[in-house]
């Protein structure tokens, strides 16, 4: 017998839709940063190279933060950590607008908002509900609160170019801190309640023994590695996308109207994608749905830099690169439940967020630095292509099966 909180029916949807909410808050925050590398450079004369460094310095902290709130939310209960998270998401992004110098936005976007956000996004929230619905729902469960950090691309992406276009970036700035509050009363299901006894499956032993010995277990093991070395990846093409693409179709002589619609696009797509990878992960290898995304990505830049730079070009780069997106989550977190059981699962999960971070950091970075070089980001894209297809071929070896504690003799 093992502990565990299992909920009713009724309790499991306010739990998974409450996560889904506070998903589409930070992944709102955090997915639109790109919008206000223009106008803060405009405003502070810094520098992209120097903006961008600070936005990648947020993209390592945002994963750092995750698997440090996923020991805390492991041992003291998500809530706590859900509620200082959205307290530091508003404080960073709040003091941004009197940010004048690099350290400064290092600070506000590089470290504060970026921890917050962390400490409300998909290792604490997908960690938390796995725990308390039953396994045969959990793949639909990652989907669907993955749907939720789609939406908030979607949602806020049109609202801050709106609002930086009539009011100004510093509104939006405000606007956009004032939103991620509602994240707190949100938190409320995610109290730790109770844990009551049930029945524990033979591959759930892993879970009784304590955390480190469980956190140096994953790290010898080979498909767990490789499921960092694939998320790092997709880490080093969102943080791109997302930091550059504004930058990207302004050099097409494209207004920011298209940047802002292209962003929206990719979280509306993505809701279909999330949903289809969580709804997919029961039916199929999950390997095999992560090595179909990864190098789809690959053919989609491809074809995106064969076609004429027009509006409508990075409309449909942006829908059918939204099909795969986020949705490398829900997968890669059913896999790492696989093999290690759920009883870590913020912690091991949020490891993983941490590699998918560090390639969001050079992601960040390097389209800066490309762009001060070049001119443009030709050489990014090539990179893209590349890393997208080491990506599919490193996740074939992965196997599925439970990784079992050894027995000390």
């Amino acid at each position: 017998m093992s502990t565990t909180t299992e909920l009713s029916p009724r309790a499991s949807w306010i739990l998974i839709l409450s996560a889904s909410a506070i998903l589409m808050i930070t992944m709102g925050a955090r997915l639109t940063t790109g919008l206000f590398m223009s106008p803060i450079n405009t405003s502070t004369g810094l520098g992209i190279v120097s903006i961008s460094f600070a936005l990648a310095i947020g993209q390592f902290a945002w994963g750092a933060a995750q698997p440090i709130f996923g020991v805390v939310a492991d041992k003291y209960g998500s809530s706590k950590v859900i509620i200082v998270g959205a307290l530091m998401l508003a404080t960073g992004l709040a003091i941004t607008p009197f940010m004048s110098s690099q350290w400064g936005l290092m600070l506000s976007m590089g470290l504060l908002s970026a921890a917050g956000a962390g400490a409300g996004s998909f290792s604490i929230l997908i960690g938390a509900t796995a725990q308390s619905i039953p396994p045969q729902r959990r793949a639909f469960a990652a989907g669907f609160i993955n749907a939720g950090g789609s939406l908030g691309q979607f949602v806020f992406a049109p609202l801050m170019q709106a609002i930086i276009s009539s009011a100004g970036w510093v509104m939006a700035m405000f606007t956009m801190a004032a939103t991620t509050l509602l994240t707190i009363p949100l938190a409320r299901p995610f109290r730790k309640k109770k844990a009551v006894a049930v029945a524990a499956p033979a591959s759930a032993v892993i879970n009784e023994i304590g955390l480190g010995r469980q956190v140096r277990l994953a790290l010898r093991d080979r498909s767990y590695l490789c499921l960092h070395a694939g998320f790092f990846t997709c880490g080093f093409h969102i943080a791109f996308l997302v930091t550059h693409l504004p930058g990207e179709v302004a050099l097409c002589n494209l207004s920011a109207g298209v940047s802002a619609t292209a962003l929206a696009l990719i979280g509306l797509f993505n809701i279909v994608g999330s949903l289809s990878a969580g709804a997919l992960g029961s039916r199929f290898r999950m390997k095999y749905l992560l090595v179909a995304m990864y190098a789809s990505r690959a053919v989609i830049i491809a074809l995106y830099l064969l076609a004429p730079k027009n509006a409508w070009t990075f409309y449909i780069f942006a829908a059918a690169l939204g099909l795969t997106w986020l949705a490398t989550v829900p997968p890669t977190a059913g896999l790492v439940g696989k093999l290690f059981g759920i009883r870590y699962l913020a912690t091991l999960f949020g490891l993983t967020l941490l590699s998918h971070q560090i390639g969001g950091f050079f992601g960040a970075w390097l389209g800066g630095l490309a762009m001060e070089n070049f001119g443009n980001y030709n050489w990014m894209w090539y990179a893209d292509m590349v890393l997208a297809l080491a990506a599919a071929l490193v996740n074939l070896p992965i196997r599925e099966a439970p990784v079992s504690a050894p027995v000390p003799a």
